[in-house]
């Protein structure tokens, strides 16, 4: 039995666990930046199996028109149970159907979202971070 939850008091080694655990690529070697982009979101649901974290997502949003959907991640040990698709469609309830969700792909997981109900999008732009 999963248990989701929205926006619960995440320990930040529980954080880290999790994303080193699913594959996702994240700087998880800079805690106090991987904390920083926890406290900043504006939305975060997490999946629990008992008292285990398995599984996130962080949005930023305006919770009126449009959200990032920054981090996905559901530890390896986890996946291919519907996890992912249950954080996203709890994120999207939370939201409501004002409010449209973006997000970049890592190349690996392109596949993935057409799944989940995302349309591709040509016309995004990208100024990369430098470090």
């Amino acid at each position: 039995m999963i248990d989701y939850r929205i926006d619960t008091p995440l320990a930040l080694a529980d954080i880290l666990r999790v994303l080193d655990a699913s594959g996702i690529q994240r700087p998880t070697h800079d805690s106090a930046r991987i904390g920083r982009m926890f406290k900043a979101a504006d939305i975060v649901v997490s999946a629990w199996s008992g008292d285990t974290l398995i599984g996130l997502c962080r949005a930023l949003t305006d919770f009126s028109y449009c959200c990032y959907l920054s981090d996905l991640a559901v530890d390896q040990a986890f996946q291919r149970r519907g996890i992912g698709s249950g954080l996203v469609e709890r994120l999207r309830a939370a939201l409501g159907d004002e409010v449209s969700i973006v997000l970049l792909s890592a190349p690996a997981a392109m596949g993935y979202y057409p799944g989940l109900g995302f349309a591709p999008a040509g016309n995004a732009f990208v100024l990369k971070r430098t470090r």
